[in-house]
């Protein structure tokens, strides 16, 4: 039972760091295969874990960003999450939408805990996405670690970089544009000065 904790454990923490790091779904193939567990029990734990660490950095972000980012970009970017704030089931099908492509989710816990969006208006959707969008890896992770040889070659693939860099993109996106500008004048602006 402890080999489930640890897929707990680790799957919280690499979902409750600010930057982009290995996804939760590699904590559990790697537990899944090392430890011959069960693939759904890991699944289950795995998610839990993945979503409260989602929470957490949600939660703790917000602080994060007032020692880092200047008040004006704060004060920018909670104002978007005021407008999003408000959206309910469209900001529920976006979370769930994004989370069955293979992006990573920390540019969207990090943007909405920075905005200050409600977590309940997130992880409903989130859980859903990513149970099924883990399935997806951790079943292939199975496989694929079954057939190691052939794949190890291939690791470093066009799909994890791009993946990675668009998550990067995604974050630079949310935090250089002058959000407040944009939707209140209808003007759009890069500010780079955000960092205090």
């Amino acid at each position: 039972m402890w080999e489930y904790f640890l897929v707990f454990f680790m799957s919280f923490l690499v979902d409750s760091v600010p930057f982009i790091g290995p996804p939760a779904w590699t904590m559990m193939v790697f537990f899944q295969m090392r430890y011959d567990l069960n693939i759904w029990w890991v699944l289950v734990v795995g998610v839990i874990g993945s979503a409260l660490g989602r929470y957490a950095l949600s939660k703790y972000i917000p602080y994060l960003s007032l020692k880092v980012i200047r008040k004006e970009k704060n004060e920018d970017i909670q104002y978007v999450g005021q407008k999003l704030a408000g959206k309910g089931w469209r900001v529920q099908l976006f979370v769930l939408l994004y989370t069955l492509v293979p992006l990573p989710s920390t540019p969207l816990f990090t943007a909405s805990g920075l905005a200050r969006i409600p977590t309940r208006n997130i992880i409903p959707a989130f859980l859903v996405g990513k149970f099924l969008s883990d399935m997806v890896m951790v079943m292939a992770g199975d496989y694929a670690a079954k057939n190691a040889q052939a794949i190890v070659h291939g690791f470093w693939t066009w799909k994890t970089v791009s993946g990675t860099l668009l998550g990067i993109a995604l974050i630079c996106v949310f935090l250089f544009i002058d959000w407040r500008k944009l939707l209140q004048e209808n003007k759009f602006r890069l500010n780079f000065s955000i960092w205090k």
